[in-house]
């Protein structure tokens, strides 16, 4: 008998599984895919000023070339206004309820459902390698998670030929869109240092502050592209400036800024470094500048991966997906180092919101859009 793809969305969204907290999420994944044949991995992993974090890797087939799906159960903490049980897993009015449903454990659900019909419940042999790569932390720091679990995968020497990221890709109808590629994603601490006076003796002080207004119009002056034909233009924005100084009459010490590059892939994180050196070193004034990189631009070109997601998706929906690169970041900036990767799942529209949820008939009809991609990829592979 093959899964029901609702009932096991419903039960994970009972898992409060807020990250980095696993909440019996991989107990109830475990227990759904085990009979399918799959062989389970449970894996923890932690560093250093980060939570502990529970993964999963689980194989099915035989050896050789691997279709991998891969996913996370953690969400974001549920908030407030809600009309419903953020945790229930209520079904109701033809939709499912709950934080997760949109991102992305109805994904998952589906995913395991269409593994279940394409074997019959477990009985017949899956026409190929077929693999889950599970996290419960996209949703965090992503330190414990998928890049944690990729090196172990690479030390293993496992094999991962495509990969399917279920995130909820599609802005309002399942069918619009698919990921073939993300933008990268850094963040610059700007701080810029004076000498604190009164206001009244500019004289004997140095004011940070005009430097770092002149640093900021320098980063801002121009655009950093116009984008190309899969990327939109990269964007930087200042998030915040702070001073922190409670008196009128005092020149301050130090300003600080923070800013985001959302970067296509005519920039890398290294570029970008140097540019900014460059545009703020053109500004009398010393300065430092910390970066973070949550990961760089990438692209998996239109090709056999692409278009047999693609035409799955346009078969089972009706609709020929967008191929898109727009949104933020996902566990796919890990993946692609590794093998070509995609991104389907569901509707995004209510994703992080109060009364977070997906119809379950776009949950059925994404485990049929699964279904279909397993059977393309291996009658093609």
């Amino acid at each position: 008998m093959s899964i029901d793809p609702v009932a096991l969305a419903s039960n994970l969204v009972r898992c409060r599984s807020v990250t980095p907290e696993d909440a019996g999420t991989l107990d109830v994944l475990e227990a759904a895919i085990r009979p399918l044949g799959f062989d389970v991995h449970r894996l923890r992993f932690e560093a250093p000023g980060t939570a502990a974090v529970d993964n999963l890797w689980a194989r099915l087939g035989p050896p050789g070339h691997t279709m991998v799906f891969a996913g996370h159960t953690d969400v974001v903490p549920p908030g407030t206004g809600w009309a419903t049980d953020p945790f229930g897993g209520a079904v109701r009015d033809g939709r499912l309820w709950g934080r997760g449903a949109a991102d992305m454990k109805s994904a998952i659900a589906a995913f395991v459902a269409a593994v279940s019909e394409v074997t019959d419940g477990g009985r017949r042999p899956p026409p190929g390698g077929i693999a889950l790569l599970i996290t419960g932390d996209e949703e965090g720091p992503a330190v414990n998670g998928t890049a944690a679990l990729l090196r172990w995968l690479a030390a293993r020497r496992e094999r991962m030929d495509v990969c399917l990221v279920g995130e909820p890709t599609n802005p309002s109808v399942l069918g619009q869109m698919m990921k073939i590629g993300r933008r990268g994603s850094m963040t610059g601490h700007l701080a810029v240092r004076g000498t604190q006076g009164h206001v009244a003796y500019p004289q004997r002080a140095d004011n940070p502050l005009p430097r770092l207004v002149r640093m900021l119009a320098a980063l801002t002056a121009a655009p950093l592209d116009s984008g190309n034909a899969h990327f939109e233009p990269s964007s930087l924005q200042i998030t915040t400036i702070d001073v922190a100084n409670p008196a009128t009459n005092v020149i301050p010490a130090e300003g600080q800024a923070v800013f985001n590059i959302r970067f296509n892939d005519l920039h890398t994180a290294e570029s970008l470094k140097t540019w900014a050196a460059r545009k703020l070193a053109a500004v009398d004034g010393a300065f430092e500048l910390r970066w973070e990189v949550s990961g760089e631009a990438f692209l998996t070109k239109p090709g056999p991966w692409v278009r047999t997601v693609a035409g799955a998706v346009e078969a089972v929906t009706g609709v020929r997906p967008e191929l898109s690169t727009s949104g933020g970041t996902s566990d796919a900036r890990f993946i692609q180092a590794f093998c070509p990767v995609v991104e389907f799942g569901g509707v995004g529209a209510s994703m992080h919101k109060a009364d977070e949820n997906q119809a379950t008939d776009d949950i059925r009809r994404l485990a049929a859009v699964y279904r279909d991609v397993i059977l393309r990829h291996f009658a093609d592979a």
